[in-house]
């Protein structure tokens, strides 16, 4: 028979993406000041990718990082190495395929070196885990959660390899993939777009200069985000159904297609990596804490990539957690109490709800298709170009500037 191996923390996350990740290394100075146990369960290997060198692929996916994400990180310590593969966000270009209007917001108007950058997931996730292999921590990795019940003081949490946690705060930062959420009974609202996000890297012509662009067309959103060289990261939003015509296309006929979509703004499109297709949906948890429990990032609430918002909206629940951590524990409060979880809630509602609400109106007042919604928004982008204070307020709530 068996013996179960069991472990007193005092935080247990579950997931070890880039969530997971952030929120180990946010703890690290608990860690390290006050002896604070944390323990990291994470089902994919992860030791293999530290242990290979770095190699860029064309077709790595990658995520648009706000300036506050970026102070953030450095907090961390951890943004100097993250900025090694970053590719500046000097400009933001938005407009509607078929209208005069367009709004730019630049990094200038601002006073900063850039409104953003973009930086592969895999890079972020590799300087993240680096640091998080300096800590003491409890990895527990390749493992997955096979049972999680609450106790008197927190969750017990049994573990494909064997072991068991008593863990005083548990962390769902898994993406909401692992069914935990469901196995709780904690219900999300899911609100289906009827869409689908093709993702591919392309290359073109042009030097792309730091320009984000977001472009409407009938269709759907197109965004392309600067990265090395001549390449940039495109999202192109299709009605669901539609992406898979455009997925078996050769490369040449669907880089013809998206040039017709686009424009000849960034020149010609000379290449493109693999396509993926995600479906769209705004799925939001209808509880984010529970005693002993934490909801955070895609588990939470999972965004349509338009604004660019979810990583940095999930990053900024990671800070506001550790926060409400610290001041707990100068109360005498533990990580998993009702007065940490409420505190670290109130600190989230404004941000999460004003986020969510500006990506989905967004998305929906340019999905309408009626002439007079779309004169009145050219108007609104031709208006939002001129009028400079409002421009540079969106724009810094973009950045994650102001909340």
């Amino acid at each position: 028979m068996t013996s179960t191996r069991q472990e007193r923390v005092d935080i247990a996350i579950i997931g070890g993406g880039l969530v997971g990740a952030s929120l180990g290394c946010a703890l690290a100075s608990q860690v390290e000041r006050t002896g604070l146990k944390v323990a990291v369960i994470e089902a994919a290997p992860l030791d293999r990718q530290l242990a290979e060198p770095w190699q860029p692929s064309f077709d790595a996916r990658a995520s648009a990082i706000a300036s506050g994400s970026a102070r953030h990180f450095e907090t961390l310590g951890v943004w100097d190495a993250m900025a090694e593969m970053a590719s500046p966000i000097r400009t933001i270009h938005v407009s509607e395929r078929g209208r005069l209007g367009v709004t730019r917001m630049r990094a200038a108007e601002l006073g900063v070196e850039a409104l953003g950058h973009v930086i592969p997931n895999a890079w972020m996730g590799r300087v993240l885990h680096g640091r998080l292999g300096e800590l003491p921590l409890a990895w527990h990795c390749p493992a997955t959660v096979e049972a999680i019940e609450p106790r008197a003081e927190g969750y017990r949490l049994g573990l494909s390899d064997g072991s068991a946690l008593e863990a005083g705060l548990t962390v769902l930062a898994d993406g909401g993939r692992s069914g935990l959420k469901e196995r709780l009974g904690i219900e999300s609202r899911e609100r289906p777009y009827d869409q689908v996000a093709l993702i591919a890297s392309v290359e073109v012509s042009r030097p792309h200069g730091g320009v984000a662009y977001e472009r409407f067309t009938p269709e759907g959103p197109i965004a392309l985000l600067p990265l090395p060289g001549q390449a940039m990261e495109l999202v192109w939003t299709h009605e669901r159904g539609q992406e898979g015509r455009r997925l078996s296309l050769s490369d040449g006929d669907f880089l013809a297609e998206l040039q017709h979509a686009f424009g000849d703004r960034v020149g010609h499109f000379r290449r493109v990596g693999r396509r993926h297709a995600y479906p769209l949906s705004l799925i939001t948890a209808r509880e984010t804490v529970r005693p002993g429990l934490a909801v955070l990032g895609n588990a939470a609430h999972s965004l349509h990539p338009v604004a660019g918002q979810g990583f940095n909206l999930a990053l900024r629940g990671v800070m506001d957690l550790v926060a409400a951590i610290e001041a707990g524990s100068e109360l005498g409060e533990a990580p998993g109490s009702p007065a940490v979880l409420q505190d670290f809630e109130g600190r989230r509602d404004g941000d999460r709800d004003d986020v969510i609400r500006f990506s989905d109106g967004l998305i929906r007042l340019f999905g309408l298709d009626h002439p007079v919604l779309s004169h009145a928004r050219a108007a609104g982008l031709v208006g939002l170009n001129l009028v400079g204070p409002l421009r540079r307020t969106l724009a810094r709530r973009a950045m994650g500037l102001e909340r």
